[in-house]
């Protein structure tokens, strides 16, 4: 069947698709527009539903390395500390759902995926390549690159992120959808902090009309902190734009201390914004020869932690419809309709959860949390989905 696969995008989910595909036995080479492999400097969490992945690569001994197992999900008021909602991790996530979940470093986790990847395949990353498009024929596919490349293949991912060229040929050159939110994010070296700051949790701080997540990565030597809120003037595109110290201060201006103490630690010269994006559901996915993964497919708010996840969930079941005996384009369907319904989900309810965490008052917030128990709502779809063994239909 597919003999060559090239890969459009060396970010989290080109890569995970890439070491599944390379352990499969298909050949794939890997095309990324970065003159270097990099990942920006904040976490990332990953529940059982990915971590089932990264485990089936072989990866769990290098994950116990670099993770924190947090031992359960808190949601605080954002100015008296009031846990209004919990639900427990740890073990009972392991008992429940088959495997662990973890907070990492996203850098961290990439160059594991890299590490893996030219494990199978030395020479499968190939840097400083921008794709631009590709060219379908009947028994190929060729991936267009800026520098006039047509580099062939019997079938092309693209993999190419929330701009991905890829999507845009596929579909049409539209804008992405700037929902009017953004997302601060600060790393804190652990010791800076006062003893007994937080235990290795996940505290989500919701109030009016932002929140904050906090949380420990690379085996608790960082506090990372994700602030997500309203900020319609913000024009800025991009994952490394710096943005002041003070606005971000001003943004939680009456938070709780917990929250002060960090900000008031932050590097001053390293506070990151960023413009939070989404796209309405693609109709489909695939043509004859050419796919889209992650964030070409699905970009997402980050509001339920499962952006990074639904691509690594993406490469698994990619993995496995390719393994079936149907021809590439019945294996591209197959994988197209085992993943487009259940990510598109996860979009929608990820962009609803904003109203969830951004209510008015401790009175809203009570009700709203009352009526959703979101341990629970999770637990019966998000965590049990099991991409290495779920029937493809």
């Amino acid at each position: 069947m597919t003999k060559k696969i090239i890969i459009a995008g060396a970010g989290l989910g080109g890569l995970a698709a890439a070491a599944n595909l390379l352990e499969e036995g298909f050949d794939v080479e890997v095309y990324e527009q970065a003159p270097a492999l990099g990942e920006v400097g904040a976490g990332i969490q990953l529940s059982a539903n990915a971590t089932k992945v990264l485990i089936n690569l072989g990866l769990k001994e290098k994950l116990e390395e670099i993770c924190v197992h947090p031992q359960a999900v808190k949601f605080r008021l954002f100015d008296t500390g009031e846990v209004i909602s919990e639900f427990p991790l740890g073990e009972d996530h392991k008992k429940k759902f088959g495997a662990p979940y973890y907070h990492v470093h996203r850098a961290e986790l990439h160059q594991m995926l890299a590490d893996k990847v030219t494990s199978l395949k030395a020479d499968a990353i190939h840097l400083g390549v921008t794709a631009t498009g590709y060219t379908e024929e009947e028994n190929k596919v060729y991936l267009n690159t800026a520098d006039g490349q047509k580099i062939e293949g019997d079938m092309l991912i693209g993999a190419d992120g929330i701009k991905s060229a890829i999507r845009a040929q596929m579909h049409g050159d539209e804008p992405a959808n700037y929902t009017g939110e953004v997302a601060w994010r600060i790393m804190i070296p652990s010791e800076q902090l006062p003893e007994g700051y937080m235990d290795h949790i996940f505290t989500n701080w919701v109030g009016p009309d932002r929140h904050m997540v906090v949380y420990y990565v690379s085996g608790g030597k960082y506090l990372n902190l994700v602030g997500c809120g309203e900020k319609p003037e913000w024009k800025e595109e991009g994952w490394t734009i710096k943005a002041p110290w003070s606005q971000l201060k001003n943004d939680y201006a009456g938070w709780h201390e917990d929250i002060q103490t960090a900000i008031d630690l932050a590097d001053k010269d390293a506070c990151y914004c960023w413009a939070l994006n989404n796209r309405p559901k693609l109709p489909f996915w695939s043509t004859k020869r050419v796919t889209l993964l992650g964030d070409s497919a699905h970009p997402t708010l980050p509001y339920m932690a499962q952006g990074a996840v639904m691509a690594i969930e993406d490469g698994a079941v990619l993995r496995r419809a390719l393994a079936t005996d149907l021809n590439v384009t019945q294996a591209l369907n197959l994988y197209e309709r085992n993943r487009i319904d259940r990510t598109a989900r996860i979009v929608n309810e990820s962009t609803e959860h904003a109203a969830l965490y951004h209510h008015k008052t401790h009175e809203e917030f009570r009700e709203a949390f009352a009526k959703k128990d979101v341990g629970e709502d999770r637990g019966k779809w998000l965590y049990n989905y099991d991409p290495v063994n779920v029937e493809l239909v």
